[in-house]
């Protein structure tokens, strides 16, 4: 049976304290109740207050919202079940260590470097959330749909103020992280789920809808909430597609960039991995669907506030409680993804202590958290984050489970000595080159590249491997 202690060892371990060079021994398998929790917890946060809005400024139509998501968050179940804990679960070692044995030490203090920077302006966006909250308190001017820069001081001061006390809280280690996210999660999740009750509470009284039947909602939920009108100004027109595909790739750096490999490395058995569905239907599921109502009340009582905020959009469906969980939910994604980034730039410059980094890590969150772009385009950038990290979850999968069939050696960086495995590194630079050029010229959207850019990576790890080891035995 698991246990509190277990979890928080998984935790701990996955971030270096245990096993960081090793398979995790037999001893530390844990059991599917960890996962639930862990995954329950993680994925109802934060970003959902800012991402269901968005799905509404998008203009996005009741049907294609919620069959989008359904499908899409079952695709992104499927790819932790196929792609990622399959693996995690036969070689049990950390992202980290597993691509330095693939790629060398210097291409994965590169990828530790990208992955930092994005974990510090996602964490970023997550200091804005919490900062929304003290604005209905102290009420100075706040930033709005299309901003990109800081609009007043007040909001500079209270990101400064939110972001500080986030990242001391990181700097004191995972215990102190995971002991906050333990206690806040179960909570949040309540909360969520009464947003949207209390939202759609709201819209049937202000529209004088009879209620009686669950196709008396959906009549609602088309006419009121999910229109599938045109898109507010400078957002993307979504469509089922869109919203198929963001729910499937918004984790994509996790499952099929293969992050969690550190987390499932601790599962007794691959099938494990579906508890990653209780993260996908709690929080990219109701709690989406719980923000976007909210907001879409927002819109109906003043079709002109456009602005995306949650502390106002919260305070407005449950008060002091709804402030109070922007500010917890903000707090507890921007912990966890401080910290990472404070590993990962750790690193790189191992001489310098974790806290200082992590301390030095926090604070440049804070400054990318007083610029609201990041959050108002959280879409975007979650969709760029994982198509950045999706080429070394391909190489992965393919040096694991192909490149012997080819009559290549896997794990070429540790077998060789080389200490940049360009096979892997070109791998990497020309699918992101490729997938940027699709959406520059070939006008496709950036939230549909990163699938064709798989397999692009996956084909030229291949053939770069090929041409590449023979050269250098050839050499030698």
């Amino acid at each position: 049976m698991e246990t509190d202690t277990d979890q928080e060892q998984m935790q701990d371990s996955q971030h270096g304290t245990e096993y960081e060079r090793e398979p995790v021994p037999q001893k530390s398998w844990l059991g599917f109740k960890s996962f639930i929790g862990m995954y329950a917890g993680e994925h109802c946060a934060g970003t959902e207050l800012m991402i269901g809005p968005l799905f509404v400024a998008a203009g996005v139509s009741a049907f294609d919202l919620i069959i989008g998501l359904i499908v899409g968050n079952a695709l992104a179940v499927l790819s932790w079940m196929f792609l990622c804990a399959p693996i995690a679960t036969r070689v049990r070692l950390t992202l980290y260590y597993q691509l330095e044995k693939i790629c060398g030490r210097r291409l994965v203090t590169l990828y530790n470097l990208t992955n930092g920077v994005m974990f510090c302006f996602l964490a970023g966006a997550m200091v804005t959330v919490s900062a929304t909250a003290l604005g209905v308190w102290f009420k100075f001017d706040m930033p709005g749909l299309n901003d990109m820069y800081p609009n007043s001081i007040g909001w500079v001061v209270a990101v400064l103020i939110c972001g500080s006390l986030i990242a001391i809280v990181a700097a004191y280690g995972y215990k102190t992280v995971a002991k906050f996210a333990n206690i806040a999660s179960p909570w949040m999740v309540l909360v969520f789920l009464v947003f949207g009750i209390v939202g759609l509470k709201q819209f049937i009284d202000v529209t004088g809808t009879e209620v009686n039947s669950l196709g008396d909602i959906w009549k609602l939920a088309n006419e009121s909430i999910w229109k599938g009108g045109a898109p507010q100004e400078g957002q993307v027109k979504f469509t089922i597609w869109h919203v198929t595909f963001f729910a499937w790739f918004c984790n994509m750096a996790m499952h099929i960039g293969m992050s969690d490999l550190s987390v499932f490395r601790y599962a007794k058995k691959s099938w494990y991995s579906i508890a990653s569905a209780s993260g996908m239907y709690v929080g990219h599921f109701m709690a989406w669907i719980s923000a976007s109502i909210l907001y879409a009340y927002q819109l109906h009582l003043n079709p002109t506030d456009t602005d995306v905020l949650p502390g106002p959009l919260a305070y407005r469906a449950a008060g002091l409680v709804g402030l109070l969980c922007v500010i917890i939910a903000g707090w507890t994604t921007a912990n966890p993804t401080i910290y990472r980034a404070g590993l990962a730039f750790q690193a790189i410059i191992p001489k310098v202590s974790r806290f200082k980094v992590t301390l030095a890590t926090g604070m440049i969150a804070t400054i990318a958290g007083m610029f609201p772009a990041f959050a108002m385009k959280l879409l975007d950038f979650v969709a760029i984050y994982g198509m950045l990290l999706m080429p070394m979850g391909a190489v992965i999968f393919v040096d694991f489970w192909l490149i012997k069939k080819f009559g290549l050696q896997s794990n070429y960086a540790q077998i060789s000595g080389k200490l940049f495995n360009w096979a892997a590194g070109l791998a990497w630079f020309i699918t992101l080159g490729t997938c940027l050029l699709l959406v520059k010229f070939a006008g496709i959207q950036i939230y549909f590249v990163s699938l064709p850019g798989w397999f692009v990576a996956a084909v030229l790890y291949i053939v770069i491997s090929k041409l590449y080891q023979q050269k250098i035995r050839s050499v030698e």
